[in-house]
């Protein structure tokens, strides 16, 4: 069993947890993640490494209630909480070098895991850009720590709520654009924003690596769920990912196939909502 030390909220719907794991966090690195089931009736579900604290053994996720298990976590599971299991770390990390000037690009939740790749390529001695965005102010989270991890950072929202009112790819753009060399850049987010950022990088020949987020099951490459194209090539998120070659994957397929799951996705829901609802009046509340 693995214990919940720590629990806050940092968006709507969006919470940082600290999982007491010591083994995976002695030998994760950045870009890799974790699978957890909550309790034995439970399903498997990944999420992405933000941080590992060696010193208390310590393993920070983000986690965003959009599905049954995460609406599960969010309501059920706190401080002093245990997640029966949790394996990890999983996938390749990050390849970190000296590249020199980088563009770090994370959209929505996909900030959380674009934040410890960003402060990675920033120890190893690049020009680290930030750019981040989300729908509204009260969905962006980790500015602060963005901010301190990269040497420059830009903020959006769809709404203009707060920083520049527009999305992600509009400073990548002119980042692009301008006399400024850029060696390489990372993508983080929706998959239709990924695809908006890798065709502005394809333009200008700037190596792009995008974080896929497949559906996923066992973690092993055995299921399957988690399969996407790159270069015309079956490859599998779980273990030949999650990191790609963004100008070689096959965005429209990978939104089609998140797109399939979501009926099954939306009647989970509903039945864990069912249950809920059915609890409290049973127990009176």
């Amino acid at each position: 069993m693995f214990s919940i030390t720590e629990k806050r909220r940092v968006g709507p719907g969006i919470h940082e947890y600290v999982v007491e794991a010591p083994d995976v966090s002695r030998v994760a690195k950045a870009g890799q993640f974790v699978v957890l089931r909550l309790h034995e009736k439970g399903e498997r579900i990944p999420l992405t490494i933000v941080e590992t604290l060696p010193e208390t053994g310590g393993v920070r996720l983000v986690v965003q209630a959009v599905g049954k298990t995460t609406m599960e976590m969010e309501e059920r599971f706190g401080v002093g909480d245990e997640i029966l299991d949790f394996v990890g770390p999983l996938g390749e990390p990050s390849e970190i070098e000296a590249y020199g000037t980088v563009v770090c690009v994370g959209g929505g939740v996909g900030i959380a895991p674009l934040l410890p790749i960003a402060r990675a390529l920033h120890d190893a001695g690049n020009h680290v850009i930030g750019i981040i965005g989300a729908r509204t102010a009260e969905l962006l989270f980790y500015e602060e720590e963005m901010r301190q991890a990269c040497d420059e950072l830009h903020t959006m929202t769809d709404d203009g709520s707060y920083g520049r009112k527009g999305f992600v790819s509009q400073p990548l753009e002119e980042i692009l654009t301008s006399a400024r060399e850029v060696h390489r850049v990372w993508v983080i987010g929706p998959p239709i924003m990924m695809k908006v950022c890798a065709d502005a990088t394809r333009r200008y020949g700037v190596p792009t690596i995008a974080s896929l987020n497949p559906v996923m099951v066992d973690g092993t490459g055995m299921c399957g769920g988690c399969r996407v194209e790159v270069d015309g090539v079956a490859r599998f998120g779980c273990v030949d990912g999650p990191e790609f070659d963004a100008h070689k994957v096959d965005f429209d397929q990978l939104i089609a196939r998140l797109r399939y799951f979501s009926e099954s996705e939306g009647e989970a829901v509903e039945q864990y909502k069912g249950c809920q609802c059915g609890h409290e009046a049973r127990s009176g509340k």
